[in-house]
């Protein structure tokens, strides 16, 4: 085995950062394609936020070359939780001038409603409005832009780097044609990462005071990892009106022949 195979090997099997302020922080390159090729590895990042990032986590960071960061949050999500950067990071940091997603200051739960159905019926609501909101459609084509546009590698979050970054994620590897039990992988490794108690103590307070309910295990669960029905209530909505995701990335997002080909003569072997 080649020193370059190994490595795509190790990054299979363990994407992660060891990071202990940052949520799911990983590199999603390195899956095979369906013409056999790979994705290249040591390009493509996702990640949650960065707020409570460590010295340590930044030192891990600065080594990997990130010269663009795609901050897929809102306005008021990045005025709450400043993300801290790389020392000396001079790359550039593209976000949208607006809200992204909307959450209310206070969410009604019915008293016969259990807070895990709740936390689901809200997280399919998340996936449903994802391709029909014109703010992440927006994003979604800056990023596939930036990723042709320019140089070294990228970092693309959220708030917790796991419902929009799986989805723009997902995107970029069914354009490289990774297949879709490969995109799926990827989608849920999310619930592998070894920092899900960074997201917990970051997420949970804020939404338990909004929902003026403590939650359970299966609630947070819920709310806080991925299922496969989410990825595949974004795929329905998607179909039911486009009949294809390459319609729908055609349509909405602007992905043409060229950029398709851009992407893939840059992030394939």
């Amino acid at each position: 085995m080649s020193h370059t195979t190994a490595t795509v090997a190790v990054m299979i099997r363990e994407p992660f950062l060891d990071t202990q302020g940052i949520h799911n922080f990983r590199d999603y390159g390195g899956w095979k394609t369906r013409s056999g090729g790979q994705v290249r590895t040591g390009l493509l990042f996702r990640s949650g936020h960065h707020v409570e990032a460590t010295d340590e986590d930044l030192a891990a960071i600065a080594p990997l070359g990130i010269h663009t960061v795609i901050d897929l949050r809102g306005e008021s999500e990045r005025a709450a939780h400043p993300c801290r950067r790389v020392e000396g990071f001079d790359g550039e940091v593209l976000f949208y001038d607006g809200e992204t997603t909307s959450s209310p200051p206070h969410m009604d739960i019915g008293p016969d409603t259990s807070a895990a159905d709740f936390a689901r019926d809200r997280m399919l609501a998340v996936y449903t409005r994802m391709p029909v909101n014109p703010a992440m459609q927006t994003m979604f084509a800056r990023y596939l832009r930036a990723l042709v546009e320019r140089d070294g590698a990228s970092l693309v979050h959220c708030f917790a780097g796991k419902d929009r970054t799986g989805i723009a994620a997902t995107l970029v590897l069914h354009i490289l044609g990774v297949s879709e039990a490969d995109q799926r992988a990827e989608f849920l490794r999310t619930n592998d990462a070894p920092t899900i108690d960074v997201l917990r103590r970051q997420s949970v307070p804020g939404i338990e005071a909004r929902l003026g309910r403590t939650l359970d295990e299966e609630g947070i669960r819920a709310l806080l990892e991925v299922h496969g029905d989410y990825l595949d209530r974004f795929h329905a909505i998607v179909n039911e009106s486009y009949g294809s995701l390459d319609a729908w990335l055609e349509a909405e997002i602007g992905v043409d022949d060229a950029l398709r080909e851009a992407l893939r003569e840059r992030y394939l072997t």
